[in-house]
């Protein structure tokens, strides 16, 4: 199972910077989930809010101000997506985009094209974005990200051709995995952080699971692979 840590290794370093994705790596990840906006200039910079308020105590808004301003007011702590897949490349990268703009998933895609990262990278987010990725790219690996209980549209399928059905973790059922793995999907999880949720969803046998608690998963993926009979423990 493949345990993907979200916007790095948010309790150890803040969210979403390379130190927290370098954290999230040496914690054992095998994925990092980090999110993607578009600046003024248009240029994709790794940030999950519309402002920098939050994480950066500014009020400006990404999409309103240039990079070189993104980095002045943060201290260079909000990397550009160039950046953060330059660090990740030990691992997986699961680019999330929170927006439905197609050009900031345009952005996305040009930017993992221009880096060579495509063939460990893929893409979840907004449905709208995705939409935007595939057009963009008829080849890119697409997690659809799904926040109901019922099953995703036959025609939203049919248009983002994903390879993964990637549910928040409360909604997804045992059957959700039979169901999804028949059709020829894989499944993810998000977001996990309680052990109880992980050993749930690791029962429940989906492919991955993302949390903001990497070293917390990753000890329990190890515990249960070494519990398997016949391997050593």
């Amino acid at each position: 199972m493949i345990a993907v840590a979200h916007r790095g290794d948010p309790y150890v370093a803040r969210e979403n910077t390379l130190a927290s994705f370098v954290s999230a790596i040496a914690s054992g990840a095998d994925a990092v989930e980090l999110d993607v906006r578009a600046t003024a200039d248009g240029v994709p910079v790794v940030i999950h809010d519309a402002t920098l308020k939050r994480l950066w105590g500014s009020e400006e808004a990404v999409a309103e101000v240039t990079a070189a301003r993104v980095a002045e007011l943060t201290g260079g702590g909000v990397p550009t997506l160039a950046e953060a897949l330059a660090v990740t490349a030990p691992v997986r990268t699961l680019i999330d985009l929170p927006e439905r703009l197609p050009v900031t998933a345009r952005a996305a895609v040009a930017t993992v094209h221009a880096t060579g990262a495509e063939g460990r990278v893929y893409y979840s987010g907004d449905p709208g974005a995705l939409r935007a990725v595939r057009a963009a790219d008829a080849d890119a690996e697409i997690a659809l990200t799904w926040k109901r209980a019922s099953r995703p549209r036959a025609s939203l399928l049919a248009e983002v051709r994903p390879r993964w059905l990637n549910y928040r973790f409360g909604l997804v059922t045992r059957a959700t995995v039979v169901s999804a793995e028949a059709e020829g999907y894989r499944v993810a999880a998000w977001t996990a952080d309680s052990r109880r949720s992980m050993r749930r969803l690791i029962g429940l046998g989906v492919t991955a699971v993302t949390t903001n608690r990497i070293a917390a998963l990753r000890k329990e993926l190890d515990r249960r692979e070494a519990a398997i009979p016949g391997r050593p423990g």
